[in-house]
């Protein structure tokens, strides 16, 4: 317990408590720091540029994890029917997402959504030629062509989890269902779904700190624009400490993102809890 205690303080504690104290000063990591109290943190809530990225690490939140969510639920329903077959090359199709750098997929979704990429193709193909355009370069379409990737990218890990959890349901609480006069439908909704609850808390935490924490696929893809209609929080705590140095407004923006991320996770347990 100690050595794994000690490297647990050294990497993430330490790093953690020096970021909060760095909030509190002005300084450019190299010359004397100046305390200015929390007028970092004023800076934080008061600035639009701020304000918008912790809008858009919201936004994000709906299409990494609340879609997801959804989609892998259907999709488990889909697979736990008595003649699913293919089960282990399902599992594979769509959990592979979870087994390629985010670097990877940011890159080939940029080749994905460029003008002749082949989203666009498919348009064009379907008849919505006139609808075409850059993605990642829409001032009004970025953030969103930007959260599908992450509606990709997280769909097979939600569903990977609820098929593992609904594994485990008693299959006694099935059969008495069906003896009830339970379709599929209901059997889903009034078995599986109370018996895969702690699974989809457990996939709500980890989708969620995935959106918040976006900066692999962000960076990659958009850079924050434009005009900065992509940027998200780790993208400025990245600018702003190590290109602009600036690390006390880095550090406080560290600071508010970290705050959100645990109060959203400690409702999401609150709400879902987990497996009895």
């Amino acid at each position: 317990m100690l050595p794994a205690a000690v490297v647990y303080g050294a990497f993430v504690v330490w790093p953690a408590i020096r970021t909060v104290t760095f909030s509190f000063w002005k300084w450019d990591g190299l010359t004397q720091a100046t305390w200015v109290g929390v007028r970092n943190f004023v800076d934080v809530f008061t600035n639009s540029l701020y304000q918008n990225s912790l809008i858009h690490g919201i936004v994000l939140i709906v299409f990494f994890a609340a879609i997801p969510i959804v989609v892998g639920l259907v999709l488990t329903a889909l697979l736990l029917g008595p003649r699913t077959r293919g089960m282990p090359l399902f599992r594979v199709i769509y959990f592979l997402p979870q087994v390629v750098p985010l670097v990877a997929i940011g890159i080939t979704w940029q080749w994905m959504y460029a003008s002749d990429g082949i989203v666009n193709q498919f348009l064009r193909v379907v008849g919505l030629g006139g609808i075409t355009q850059a993605w990642l370069a829409s001032y009004d379409f970025a953030l969103i062509a930007l959260g599908l990737v992450g509606t990709w990218a997280m769909s097979g890990l939600c569903m990977m989890l609820f098929i593992s959890g609904a594994q485990g349901v008693d299959p006694a609480l099935y059969e008495a269902a069906t003896v009830d006069g339970a379709g599929a439908v209901r059997r889903f909704l009034h078995v599986t779904l109370p018996g895969i609850r702690g699974e989809i808390s457990i996939a709500a935490v980890i989708t969620t700190i995935a959106a918040l924490a976006s900066f692999d696929i962000v960076y990659v893809t958009t850079n924050g624009g434009p005009q900065n209609q992509t940027a998200v929080p780790s993208l400025l705590v990245y600018r702003l400490a190590f290109q602009n140095g600036d690390v006390g407004h880095g550090s406080a923006l560290a600071v508010v993102l970290s705050a959100i991320v645990i109060v959203l996770v400690a409702i999401i347990r609150r709400v879902l809890g987990g497996r009895e």
